[in-house]
């Protein structure tokens, strides 16, 4: 079945959001959402920028292929596939959230799509990062047994179908329909997205290798970023580091703000709204 899924053309993605006009953004949303995630920051981008939001393979109005595992490559391909659909002629920012940041990332780091003239990107920006180095690799012990515990809920989760369908139906229903669904019609692509990129991650090795300036964005309440799960790509001399106070894993306003600045300032120069760290300087930008 994996083979044949491999031998047909990567789906095309669905387009959500195709609005305004100048400098190209392209937002990947993360796991069990859709591109609602980007409400809050739209509009705050289409004044001064062109804006494309896509749903990721098997989520939100994309497609769910038969036999397909949903591992990195597999969402790589379909979103590469569908960037190029759009025959863009200039650079664009390319900004992922939770998964869509591994996505973003590795087809960032992807030399198939570095040297072709239709997926040019001009930065890479990665909003709330599930940072999750393997326990092996991990030489504190604190941030080890954390990254543990988050592996065992995770399994947990992929292997409690019912419990985990029921529990998220109550969180969704308190936020805005399209932000978190995990459903019968998604659960594959949940499990696998889930055990194939997000417990068996390449990010910071992809980060790494990139040739592109990359602004990380996140959440002082975010939950799926551990303390000292970081320090490892804010020591990198392209990564630059915006935490911004009061906030969780959503992009709620605050951090709408704030990433859309970091955006602003890829095409301008210069921040549209507030100030942001110097890239040369390891430390971490507080709001």
């Amino acid at each position: 079945m994996r083979d044949r899924f491999r031998r047909r053309r990567p789906p095309l993605l669905h387009i959500a959001t195709d609005e305004g006009t100048g400098p190209v953004v392209i937002l990947v949303h993360g796991i069990a959402s859709s591109s609602v995630t980007f409400r809050e920051l739209v509009p705050l981008l289409t004044p001064r920028h062109r804006v494309i939001a896509v749903d990721i393979l098997g989520f939100g109005d994309s497609p769910a292929p038969e036999g397909c595992e949903y591992r990195l490559e597999d969402h790589v391909e379909a979103l590469a596939a569908t960037i190029r659909s759009l025959r863009l002629r200039e650079p664009f920012v390319l900004v992922g959230h939770s998964l869509g940041s591994l996505i973003v990332a590795r087809l960032a780091a992807s030399p198939v799509t570095r040297f072709d003239r239709r997926t040019r990107i001009s930065r890479v920006v990665l909003v709330g990062p599930p940072v999750y180095l393997s326990p092996s690799e991990i030489g504190d012990r604190w941030v080890r047994a954390r990254v543990n515990v988050y592996l065992r809920v995770y399994a947990f989760l992929r292997e409690n179908k019912e419990r985990t369908i029921t529990n998220a139906a109550i969180i969704s229903r308190m936020l805005p329909k399209g932000i978190f669904e995990i459903t019968e019609r998604n659960w594959t692509p949940f499990v696998k997205s889930l055990e194939h990129c997000i417990e068996s991650q390449t990010l910071v090795s992809d980060i790494a290798i990139l040739r592109v300036p990359v602004d990380v964005v996140y959440g002082s309440l975010d939950a799926f970023i551990q303390s000292g799960s970081l320090t490892v790509i804010e020591r990198m001399r392209h990564v630059a580091m915006h935490r911004v106070e009061a906030n969780d894993h959503l992009i709620r306003p605050r951090l709408a703000r704030e990433l859309a600045a970091v955006i602003d300032e890829d095409a301008t120069g210069e921040v549209a709204a507030t100030p942001v760290q110097d890239r040369a300087n390891p430390s971490i930008a507080s709001r």
